[in-house]
């Protein structure tokens, strides 16, 4: 066998939350290439018929649910049609998440606040109970992927909304306890914790905080930003039989901005 069949997910089917923009979109194509089905989970009807078709033309199946996993009635409902239309699922990515409020905690209010608990963390934890508990029921192994962030670790400079920060490390430690609880279940639970990537949102706040933008830039070690695209190969290795000795792993990829 060569190394690289290790990376290969044929046979395999992958349920990515916030899987048709961004982050989410190549890690999904990433994990198509390697020979995965995909059910992508999105909020914009466009862009996931759009990824949908990307996946379909690597020869994959692509499936596509329109729902809002930060809302968790939306997030439950778009498990579980995913688990009797689509399954079973052997890859969960929860994707979905972002700070989207820029508040200071003094002036934040509470209702924002558990909007964003839900999008990051709630999510998460829900995605994890449905597929994840599914894959438990099974029997046969499995992936769980959180994407967190290194704003889990360190806390932004010149930006509001804490709630970002705090429910990304609550997914660092998540990722930890379920990690524990499924390592004899062969499935395993890891985090990939992002820094600067040029995604949408970000591609925002440099137009709008370009000052914010500009001085994050100037902390990052190799000197610039991540592409999307950088995230595929990891994902892949995280999905794949490759890191079947690797859980309760947060693994950093960020251009050095977290060493100093």
């Amino acid at each position: 066998m060569s190394i690289l069949d290790r990376f290969r997910l044929d046979g395999k089917r992958l349920f990515i939350t916030g899987g048709s923009r961004g982050l989410g979109r190549e890690m999904a194509l990433a994990i198509a290439d390697a020979g995965a089905d995909v059910v992508l989970v999105g909020r914009d009807r466009e862009s996931l018929d759009r990824t949908a078709g990307e996946i379909r033309a690597l020869g994959r199946r692509a499936d596509t649910i329109n729902a809002d996993v930060g809302t968790p009635s939306e997030c439950e409902t778009a498990c579980q049609q995913a688990l009797a239309e689509f399954g079973p699922i052997d890859i969960l990515v929860n994707n979905v998440g972002g700070r989207r409020i820029n508040v200071p905690t003094e002036s934040f209010p509470l209702d924002q606040w558990q909007k964003i608990i839900d999008l990051n963390l709630t999510s998460t934890f829900l995605c994890t109970k449905f597929i994840g508990g599914a894959m438990v029921a099974r029997g046969q192994g499995g992936r769980v992927i959180n994407i967190a962030s290194i704003s889990g670790m360190v806390a932004n400079r010149g930006i509001g909304g804490r709630s970002y920060e705090t429910s990304k490390a609550a997914v660092i430690q998540f990722t930890r306890a379920v990690a524990s609880d499924w390592a004899p279940h062969r499935i395993t639970v890891n985090a990939i914790c992002p820094g600067g990537f040029m995604t949408e949102p970000n591609v925002k706040w440099s137009k709008d905080n370009p000052a914010i933008i500009d001085t994050f830039k100037s902390l990052i070690p190799m000197g610039d930003f991540g592409q999307p695209e950088d995230l595929g190969p990891l994902a892949v290795y995280l999905a794949s039989d490759a890191s079947r000795y690797m859980t309760g792993a947060s693994l950093v990829i960020d251009g050095g901005y977290t060493l100093w």
